[in-house]
Formats: structure tokens, sequence, C-alpha cells
């Protein structure tokens, strides 16, 4: 029985010091990630670039949103769409491109073949206990997409005593609310933790049909079955309703921001995901993990972003569009074993992946009335010729096995080899009568790729240290890439070598820290997607792409101060492109790729329980089409916050955003290709983001370790 406690003091209280470790506003060197390995490791040990938001951070600045936890990482950018919808931009621009893997405990939230930008909505960051990013390729550890980088969830832990929090929030330019509520225990051996948010954003705000309603949960529960193994399980729900916004043409973006020519595209989204993992110790020095997880997502929309083609000029126009649904199960296992050697303080982790998901998809065609006169768009029927229409089933088949050796040549030096391979196969069987107008016969394609990594950290002293690190990631045609359209198109798995060094140094007694790192990603065979016209574009292979960049971040901290600083300088090039035979743009700069950009807050803590915070954050300009010809000029936005806790457990809070009432968008793009008649207001659109707003919030908390 002393060893079984001995086993459940040493996992939670490694539990603990990771979140002590991962929840410091500044990253230091003893700073403990998991996403680097898929086990624990000093960041120092990690020769890769990983930015951490820990548990601390989350609980102190509240986030509304993932980007408002993430954006913090130099080199990170999450690209807000409205209602938690999203793009990313990581080592890459700003796009809907999968080039990321999203997990949760560093299982993928979503099998390959069927990415959406969109997806972080299905996360519920109240249940996390912190967020690493992994920034570049790491396929080598999670397998196809994992290209610009991953976002690894780590859910929280139960609590070694009773803990309680309950919140709310109220933001009325926005019309948004939120409440929040979490609860854990341990009883003897085993914990458990419930985390909530239940979000709305009403009509009566500055934007029109934004309207959006989130409920999520997620429940862990942990039991120590030995003195040697743990059960743990994590089930997570999330129900998103919401309205489509969508972007508005130039003049509108200028004169009247907050209008939509949308009232009734939406969005909703409503997933269940589950894992039960065991992880003990089966032989000396040797721990094994088996992870089982399942997965049910449901996506159905009728998106604001394929309505084109108008016709009509009198009082009212007939577009087209189309409505839509995608669902998928999963069932999966994840098998990795962990083996420590003497010899060099070695560590072999290796194991074996397998996702087995179904994917059904069906799109109908829309018939769109729009008011001309105000071009809002009114009402929809289905299209009475239903060309176009979709209505398929696709099994993917994702079996992998990956291998990871360290070894410690010399005492300062640790150097990690490691390859996965993933084998790739669509079952895609259309339901309907294939040909021109219902799509392609039913077939079965199989894609694999090997995909190696080759890194170094050297130590050279306590308190500073370098890396390199050479790695490749890949992703391969999305199912809907290949079998949307009517014929399939010859689209070939696009791949990505990564090139880094870095260094991570301490100053002043580790009050100041410094991490920073300098990257090129090349890519070839690039999947694309190019627009022809606003809502009607294609996926193409790109030829050849290149992505360099400085990412640099600067934390410091005293008793009454703390100031943070990460800026990412970048350049992304189509090195070989020629989208026509007669548009060219190989040595262009890609579209939606800022040349910089900088977040930067200073705290005070005018007392103990009181904090104040100013940040700013700096987008630099960039191409809105692969000509080069349309930019977007940047923005500057400048954002507060402010906290005070009583004594009884209660905080009271605050958050000011942009606060000097910009104009901005936060994605911005062209149709225009470089050739021909160039008109702003019908080829240039914008996504526009908020004006000035304060929220206001107070939380209660109960913690019985205090």
């Amino acid at each position: 029985m002393r060893n079984k406690k001995l086993f459940a003091l040493s996992v939670l209280t490694l539990a603990l010091n990771q979140a002590v470790y991962a929840a410091e506003d500044n990253q230091t060197l003893e700073e403990v990630v998991v996403s680097g390995s898929r086990t624990s490791e000093k960041l120092s040990e990690t020769p890769m670039a990983i930015g951490v938001v820990g548990e601390k951070v989350l609980k102190r600045d509240k986030p509304k949103t993932i980007g408002d936890a993430i954006n913090r990482i130099p080199g990170v950018t999450w690209v807000d769409l409205g209602n938690e919808q999203h793009m990313m931009s990581i080592r890459q621009p700003m796009s809907t491109n999968a080039v990321y893997q999203y997990l949760e405990d560093g299982v993928p939230i979503r099998p390959l073949g069927v990415f959406n930008h969109n997806s972080l909505n299905e996360m519920n960051l109240s249940g996390s206990g912190s967020v690493e990013v992994v920034k570049g390729a790491a396929s080598s550890l999670y397998g196809s997409n994992a290209v610009g980088g991953a976002v690894n969830f780590l859910t929280a832990r139960p609590s070694l005593t009773p803990y309680f929090s309950a919140g709310a929030r109220s933001d009325n330019t926005n019309g948004f609310t939120r409440e929040d509520i979490s609860a854990s225990n341990s009883w003897g051996d085993f914990g458990a933790r419930v985390s909530a948010y239940s979000s709305r954003r009403d009509k009566n705000n500055w934007q029109m049909n934004s309207n959006g309603a989130k409920d999520s949960i997620t429940a862990r529960g942990d039991y120590l079955l030995s003195g040697t193994s743990l059960l743990h399980s994590v089930i997570t729900y999330s129900n998103l309703d919401s309205g489509m916004v969508g972007s508005v043409f130039e003049n509108d973006y200028r004169t009247r921001p907050g209008f939509s020519y949308n009232t009734f595209t939406y969005r909703k989204d409503k997933t269940m995901r589950g894992n039960l993992v065991w992880e003990g110790e089966t032989v000396a020095n040797g721990q094994t993990t088996v992870t089982l997880f399942a997965r049910q997502n449901d996506h159905g929309q009728l998106p604001s972003y394929t309505i084109n083609s108008c016709t009509g000029t009198g009082a009212t126009a007939s577009c087209k569009g189309t409505e839509n649904n995608n669902h998928v199960s999963s069932l999966g296992l994840d098998v990795k074993h962990q083996q420590e050697f003497d010899f060099l303080s070695s560590r072999l982790i290796a194991g074996v992946y397998l996702d087995n998901s179904s994917n059904s998809y069906w799109s109908n065609n829309l018939t769109i009335t729009r008011n001309n006169a105000s071009g809002i768009y009114t009402g929809y029927t289905p299209s009475a010729l239903q060309t176009g229409v979709r209505n398929y089933q696709a099994g993917i088949n994702n079996t992998a096995l990956f291998a990871q050796y360290e070894i410690s040549p010399m005492e300062r030096l640790r150097v990690v080899a490691g390859v996965r391979d993933d084998m790739i196969r669509y079952d895609y069987i259309n339901n309907l009568a294939a040909g021109a107008n219902y799509g392609a016969p039913s077939e079965t394609r199989s894609f694999s790729h090997v995909s190696p990594k080759l890194g170094a950290t050297y130590s050279l002293s306590k308190e500073s240290s370098v890396y390199t690190n050479i790695s490749q990631g890949f992703t391969p045609p999305e199912v809907s890439a290949l079998y949307s359209i009517a014929a399939i198109p010859d689209l070939k798995a696009a791949t990505y070598n990564n090139y880094e060094i870095g260094t991570r140094i301490a100053f002043l007694d580790g009050a100041l820290k410094l991490d920073s790192a300098l990257y090129q990603l090349d890519g070839q065979d690039t999947i694309v997607s190019y627009t022809i016209t606003p809502g009607n574009s294609v996926n193409r292979n790109a030829g050849s792409t290149r992505s360099q960049g400085l990412e640099f971040g600067l934390n410091w901290a005293s008793d009454k101060f703390d100031a943070r600083l990460g800026t990412t300088i970048a350049k992304h090039t189509f090195v070989n492109y020629q989208a026509s035979s007669t548009l060219d743009y190989s040595g262009k700069e890609m579209p939606q790729a800022p040349s910089n950009v900088t977040t930067a807050e200073v705290g005070y803590k005018p007392t103990s329980n009181a904090r104040v915070a100013l940040e700013v954050v700096q987008q630099g300009a960039y191409w809105m089409n692969n000509a080069n010809t349309v930019q977007y000029d940047g923005h500057r936005l400048f954002n507060l916050r402010g906290s005070y806790t009583f004594a009884s457990g209660w905080e009271a809070w605050l958050q000011g955003r942009n606060l000097s009432n910009q104009l901005y968008s936060d994605s911005s793009s062209s149709s225009y290709s470089g050739v021909g008649a160039y008109t702003p207001n019908t080829q240039n659109t914008y996504t526009v983001g908020a004006p000035r707003s304060l929220m206001i919030g107070a939380t209660y908390s109960f913690d019985g370790k205090k």
C-alpha cells in the first residue's frame, strides 16, 4: 500500500509540476513539455520550437477565444472569423489549408482527410490545463497535416483537494455573454474534474447575422489501479450553432463595416470525443501507454463563401449557393512505449497508431434571392436543376508506425532522431449515379509517406541552450478536395522540409527569458485553393513554396511588473506556381502572409491581488492576391486587462479590446488575377474586425489546498 501511495504521489506531483512549469508566462529552461516527444521532457532538451500557455495564464487572463490564449506565442496567429470560427497561421500564410494538426492530449481531434479550418471551435478551453504549440513540421510525431505546426490541448487533471469555480461575463458591444463552471476533487485513488461553459451572442450588436451559441463540457476521471499503473478517461462534448456573417466588399468595408449581405447562412457543429487511457510500468525502466479513442462529429452549414454567380439587373437577382453536411465517426487505438537505457542516458519511444473513420457527406444546390438595392440575400430554395449535387461516403483508414530515439553522446549534447510511416486509404462510395452531375465513380485510393526527423540540443550553460532541427511534414489531399467535384482532380500529397535553429537563454537569475528560432520551410506540391471569382475556387498543387522567418520571444517578471514581447518577421514565397498557361506567380509572395506580427504586453501589480495590463497587437502589411498587386496595409490594436481579487474568493475583472476603435480586417483577400480590369468593389473582400468593446466579469472560486 505504501508503494501504491508513493506512486500516486509521484504521478500527481509530476502533473502538478508540469502545470506549474507550463503556467509561467515566461518560459524557463526547466519547463516541462509533452508535445515535443509525446512524453514529459525538459523544454531545454527539446530540439524544436514549442510555445506554452499554462494554467496560471489561462486562469489569470480568462481568454474569450482560443486566439486570446495562443496568439501571445511568437509565430502563432489564430484568425478570428466570428463566433469561434477561424483560420490559422503558423509558419504558413493565413489560410484554410490542411497544414495543421489539432490535438487533445496528443490525439488528433479529427481524422486525416477531414480537416476543417474551424475545428478548434470543437475544443473546450475551460477544460484545458495548458496549451502547447509545436511550430514547424512535426509529422514524425503526429502524422499528416502537422506541417505548419501542431496545437495540443492538455486537459486539466483532477485536483487533490476540493476545487470549485464559477464565473460570468458580458460584452454589450458584441452582444456576448458567457458563464463558466468547474469542479474537481479526489477521493482516495480516484479523482474527477468537470469543466463547462455556455456562451451566447445575440443579434443586438454591431454586426448583422452574427448571433451564435455554444455549449461545451469536459469531464475527466483518473483512477490509480496499482502502484505502477494508472487509468484515466476524458469525454468532451461541444455544440455550436452560429450565424455566418461572411465578408464584405471594399465599399462596405470602408463605409458600413457592421453590414452583412447574409440573413440565413449558418454553421452547426456537434462534437463528442472520448478516450480511455491506461499507462503503467510494463518492464523495468519502461512505461507503456495505451489509448483507445472515439469521435463523433456532425458539421452542417449553409456557408456564405459559396454564394456566387448572381444574375439579374431588376429588383432582385438570382444567385447560386449550397447547403451541406459532413458527419464523421471514428474509432482508434494509440499504443506507445517509452524505454529508458543507462547507455548514454538514451531513451526510445515507439508505437503504433490506428484510426478507422467513416465520413459521410451530402451537398444540395440552392437558388438564392438577392435584393439588388440593398445587396442582402433574402431567401433560398433548393435549385430546380440539381446538377453538382453530392452524396457520398468515404472510409478513412490510417495506420502508422513511429519511433524516436534520444541519446546524449556528450554531457551537454542531446541528439534526437525520429521517423513515422503513415499508410492511408480512402474507400470512396458515390451514393448517386456517377457522372458530370453527381460526382466521380466509386474508388479506392491510397497514400503513404515516411516522415523523418533529426535534431539536437546543446547546453551552453545552466541558463542557456541552442538547438537545431531538420524535420518533414506532409499532407495528403483532403476527401473533400478529391470527391466534392465532378471529376477527381490529379492531386498529389504535399511534402514540406523544415530547417530551424534556435536558442533559449535566461538572464538576471531567471527573471528575463529569451526564446528565438530561425526557420525555413520548403513545400513541394503545396495544395492551394485558387480563387477564380469570389465564391468559386478549385484545389491545385502549387509546385513549390518557401517560408522563411524569425520568431523572437522575450519575457520578464518581477514582484510588481511583468512584460512579454513576441514578434515574427516572415516571408512566404511561391517558388514555382504557374496557375495557368497565362498566369505565372513564381517568385511572388503568397497572399495573406503578413511580413511581421508582434504582440507585446506590460503588466503592473499595485498589490498582490490586483493587476492591470496593456497589450498591443501589430500586424504588418500583406498581399491580398497572388499577383501581388492588391495590398492590405496592416493594423495596430490596443487591448486592456484588469482584475482585482477579494479575500472571500471573488474576483472582478474587465477586458477592453481595440481601445482606439480602429477599422481593421481579420482577413483580407482579392480575386484579382493581375490581368485585365481591376474592380475593387467586386474583387476585394474583408472579414471585419470588432470595434472598441468592454467586457466585464466576475468569478468566484474555492480551492481547498489554500
